[in-house]
């Protein structure tokens, strides 16, 4: 059968190391711009030390509640504590934190050295120090020898790099990322997020991160807050988050998923079963549900969690025939994209409803061979569809 044990990242490391005391909270933080509410009583806690990223579709409040936090915007209703204290008061250069934004901000008319070095200069440090503190912020992002090279001679990760280090030689508690790697292309944004997490665990700051991009912030975060309309729909690891969704929006959101609409027929304490009207056959579950018996749910299932085989003579699989605490249903393949390291099917089933899955070519030489248009069976285990209220 296929592994549903949780997926374990690299995001999860870190969350041993992570102290208890909360950096920074919001405290029922609502923010309108006149009728239209922004950010709606947004209660937070980041701890110490985390990777922590705030993911949501475009206009759903995260970038809002981030620049509340930098202080370029003010919080209608609620507060915003940063290590205890109320920072309302303060403006943007009197808060412990640095934010780079989405468009970098480099001053194209400084050296690499000047940009870096600009809010140290207008703090008043010493020459000696700065010359020194920028050295060090030029090593640390991996860009030692270029500070006399302009903006642009440097390709666009330099660029991103140049933005960091002006920040992180500030020595702020926390880091605020604005979409940060949105504007690299493919290949340089997967490299940049190995080096954004490395870099997180040497400085060992806090960095809050804003993403629209699902991937990125389970490819880096500790953990994430899913926000939907100004409100927080989660907040949990990206483990939890992928394999433990709360709510449609999340388990739609976070990652490719197969949902179903159906009706919970039975629910105790070690097992469930959901009649729902596009599966011709009821989805069992190997964990109660707790919610009551004949209330509408729907069964979120990953594409990764469908094992595919192929049907004997087109003839469609008896439940009775199906391994130990396996769902099965009869289906045709519609769609074939290979993509290199997998290759994703379309699978209609009686009554029309199509649904994904796909396969790892790691071992496709070994491994059954499947075209259009040809009769499969699909097949999960009990544990792995998520069950959700709402």
């Amino acid at each position: 059968m296929t592994d549903v044990s949780p997926v374990h990242t690299q995001a999860d490391k870190p969350a041993a190391a992570v102290k208890p005391n909360p950096i920074i909270s919001f405290e029922g933080v609502t923010k309108r711009f006149g009728k239209t509410v922004a950010v709606d009583n947004v209660t937070l806690q980041i701890q110490e030390g985390e990777f922590f990223a705030l993911l949501g579709p475009s206009g759903c409040g995260k970038t809002t509640l981030l620049r509340m936090l930098a202080g370029f915007e003010t919080p209608t209703e609620g507060r915003i504590l940063i290590d205890g204290k109320d920072v309302a008061p303060l403006p943007p250069n009197k808060r412990p934190v640095n934010m780079v934004f989405q468009s970098y901000a480099v001053f194209p008319h400084m050296k690499v050295a000047d940009n870096v070095a600009y809010g140290l200069k207008m703090d008043g440090l010493a020459a000696g120090e700065i010359k020194a503190r920028v050295g060090d912020a030029l090593e640390l992002v991996k860009l030692g020898g270029l500070g006399d090279r302009m903006p642009d001679q440097l390709s666009g990760g330099q660029r991103q790099r140049v933005a960091l280090a002006r920040a992180l030689v500030k020595r702020p508690r926390v880091l605020l990322l604005d979409e940060p790697l949105s504007a690299l292309d493919a290949k340089l944004r997967d490299q940049m997020r190995s080096e954004l997490t490395s870099l997180q665990e040497k400085v060992g700051i806090t960095f809050i991160m804003v993403t629209h991009d699902q991937d990125e912030a389970l490819a880096i975060a500790t953990r994430c807050a899913v926000m939907n309309r100004g409100v927080l729909a989660q907040v949990a690891t990206p483990a939890d988050l992928y394999e433990f969704p709360n709510s449609r929006f999340v388990a739609d959101f976070v990652g490719s998923v197969n949902m179903f609409e159906g009706v919970l027929e039975r629910d105790e304490q070690n097992e469930a079963m959901v009649r729902c009207n596009e599966l011709s056959a009821p989805v069992y579950l190997d964990h109660g549900v707790t919610g009551a018996r004949g209330s509408t749910v729907w069964v979120a299932l990953r594409p990764e969690k469908i094992e595919m085989h192929k049907r004997a003579g087109g003839e469609a699989p008896k439940m009775e025939d199906a391994p130990a605490g396996t769902n099965v249903v009869a289906g045709v393949i519609r769609d074939i994209v290979y993509l290199g390291s997998e290759t994703n099917f379309e699978v209609e089933l009686e009554g029309g409803r199509r649904v994904k899955t796909f396969r790892s070519n790691l071992t496709r030489y070994d491994q059954e061979d499947f075209t259009w248009d040809e009769p499969v069976w699909l097949a999960w285990h009990a544990c792995s569809p998520a069950v959700l209220l709402s």
